[in-house]
């Protein structure tokens, strides 16, 4: 089954249909590539979107579960819904990536590293995911896994909202809903959801026990804006998540024995606070950005470790646009982050400047040159830049764009992974290593088709590298090493969609993905071949909307070189409008009951159903 998929999936993305309605893709205006919008036809960098419309079709609770079908992004999850989960784009580990939800900084700073915890990230209210591949997050300070920026639901003018009822196997269950409005003076959003499941027994080692890891997560999200004049605009958004949490595999307070009566307590309140200004051919934007992260683990229900975080960053984002040819995008980071875990109580200041020039030549050839200076407190300075270039002209029946880019970034250790290394924990080899800081680069070269008829076809070559990348000490468990050399990843991605009849559309991406660490190996839990087909389809004049998803993943090792399953899981799902605004959707995850692991000796996820209703008014 497993060359079928990937051949299915390489022919789609290569096949030639003939659509019968017209798309205009290409106008898709993009904020994260240089953080203001931007038509895509004029990008050179590698995004991809996620829409409302698919959130909502495809249904998943957790957000990382819709985001591991878009191109070159894998996830490796440790059990279930709220366990431990990665998020790799191009193989890249997710504390190399920045996410950003309605401008937060939603970084988790009490972690070993600085990172997102997306398994606290439900999808309820959540109305688009722009994805930004590579090393070219410039503008952000990004390192080599890009930017995932997210944008959730904005209020409709006048007054309205939604709430949904969802309920499925494991004992599942979510309330969600929105409430709010808008007019020509301001605007008012508020968002809850409430998800609880009993899950299933976390870990294959839990032999004796054998109980089910359950998950609870509560998020509440607002947004409030007044419009002060046609120039002037303030904004605050809050968010707060509390989540709790039972897995397998730790150790008691009292006699160190194993167990997996386990838990923990994840809570997070974060707001920012925005001010937006326009004046002539200038606008600008001041901000401030803040998240507090409190963590708190159990053994045996006992407490055994605690961690708290704080972020707190000031922005300023600027622009000048003197024509449709010429725009200057410049700002200010200034960024503080903190740990405090009982034994460690550290923070680091980190300053950013930024410039990018944005250059056109008609309505063909496009330009991009940014540099960034960044100051660390405890690393010094360090420059970095992109470049991108995309030209576009007629062909066949429609457009092609030719593009590329160039860019570079690091990282610094983490707070966690200094103090680690200094502390009673730690012993030779890591004891005696002075971390440094990472240096990333990277280029990719794209080919993208926009038919007047709606067909995308997209194919893009892509090679990275990591300098002197930092990973704990898998075989003497001493602490934080750093490589002395390059860790790389480089290959293919192939995308393509086709409106094969104007209620039919079928999308497919396939990546090939060739990584190795600086001793030669292949890097762990990097799948060489990830692949995704997806078909919707409209019937009963759009009332009812039928999904087909599989996803696959292929050639991946673990840290001992061993090899990992191999899988193919395949989803469908049905949305049908019962009258105006009332909605019942059901989806069946893992159809064929596939048994793999992600992650070694954790459990998946076998076939589940899920059911709910949903009223929009």
């Amino acid at each position: 089954m497993k060359k079928t998929f990937q051949l299915s999936a390489l022919a789609l993305a290569c096949a030639a249909v003939t659509p019968t309605f017209a798309n205009n893709k290409i106008e898709e205006i993009i904020v994260t590539s240089s953080r203001v919008e931007m038509p895509l036809r004029q990008i050179g960098t590698s995004v991809s979107v996620v829409t409302e419309e698919t959130i909502q079709q495809r249904g998943y609770t957790s957000l990382f579960d819709i985001l591991r079908s878009e191109p070159a992004v894998a996830v490796s999850n440790s059990g279930g819904a709220g366990k431990a989960t990665s998020l790799r784009i191009r193989g890249e580990e997710g504390f190399r990536t920045l996410v950003l939800l309605d401008g937060i900084n939603i970084s988790d700073t009490s972690g070993t590293q600085t990172g997102p915890k997306l398994e606290h990230l439900m999808s309820s209210s959540i109305s688009r995911v722009e994805i930004l591949r590579g090393p070219q997050g410039l503008m952000y300070g990004a390192d080599a896994g890009g930017v995932v920026n997210i944008s959730t639901t904005a209020p409709k003018d006048g007054f309205g909202g939604q709430a949904s009822a969802e309920g499925g196997r494991y004992g599942t269950q979510e309330l969600a809903g929105n409430i709010g409005g808008a007019n020509d003076s301001g605007d008012i959003i508020l968002s809850v959801s409430d998800s609880h499941t009993d899950g299933f027994n976390a870990r294959t080692t839990d032999a004796e026990l054998r109980d089910d890891d359950g998950y609870d997560n509560t998020t509440v999200h607002g947004k409030v804006g007044w419009n002060a004049s046609e120039d002037l605009r303030f904004e605050l958004v809050a968010r707060d998540v509390s989540a709790e949490n039972e897995y397998d595999g730790c150790r008691t307070v009292d006699t160190g024995a194993s167990t997996d009566l386990c838990s923990n307590d994840f809570d997070m309140t974060a707001w920012r606070a925005v001010v937006e200004y326009s004046v002539g051919d200038f606008n600008h934007e001041l901000s401030y950005n803040r998240n507090e992260t409190n963590r708190e683990f159990f053994s045996g229900g006992l407490s055994s470790y605690q961690a708290a975080g704080e972020l707190e960053r000031f922005g300023y984002l600027g622009s000048y646009t003197r024509s449709e040819s010429f725009r200057l995008v410049y700002g200010i980071d200034l960024q503080n982050e903190q740990i405090d875990d009982g034994g460690t109580d550290v923070d680091r200041d980190q300053d950013g400047y930024y410039a990018e020039y944005q250059g056109g030549f008609g309505n063909n050839l496009f330009i991009t040159a940014g540099l960034r200076y960044d100051d660390n407190e405890d690393f010094g300075t360090h420059t970095s830049y992109r470049v991108s270039s995309a030209y576009v002209f007629d062909l066949s029946g429609g457009e092609l764009k030719l593009r590329g880019a160039y860019g570079t970034g690091f990282r610094a250790p983490s707070l966690f992974e200094l103090a680690y290394n200094s502390g009673p924990f730690s012993y030779f080899p890591a004891s005696e290593t002075d971390l440094s800081e990472e240096i990333s680069k990277g280029y990719d070269i794209g080919l993208n088709w926009f038919g007047e008829s709606g067909l995308y076809l997209e194919a893009v070559y892509f090679d990275q590298d990591v300098e002197d990348e930092i990973d704990f000490d898998l075989d003497a468990y001493s602490g934080y090493l750093q490589g002395d050399g390059t860790s790389s990843s480089k290959g293919v991605e192939l995308i393509g969609e086709f409106p094969v009849l104007e209620t039919l559309v079928l999308t497919a991406n396939y990546t090939y993905n060739e990584t190795e660490t600086a001793k030669g190996v292949a890097r762990q839990r990097r799948p060489e071949q990830l692949a995704n087909i997806g078909v919707n389809w409209h019937l009963l004049d759009s009332r009812l909307l039928l999904g087909f998803n599989a996803r696959g993943s292929y050639d991946a090792v673990d840290n001992n070189g061993n090899d990992l399953d191999d899988y193919t899981v395949v989803d469908i799902n049905a949305n049908f409008e019962v009258f105006n605004g009332i909605e019942i959707y059901g989806r069946v995850e893992n159809l064929f009951d596939e048994e793999y692991e992600e992650v070694p000796t954790y459990n998946t996820s076998g076939i589940a159903g899920y059911a709910g209703v949903r009223w929009s008014f």
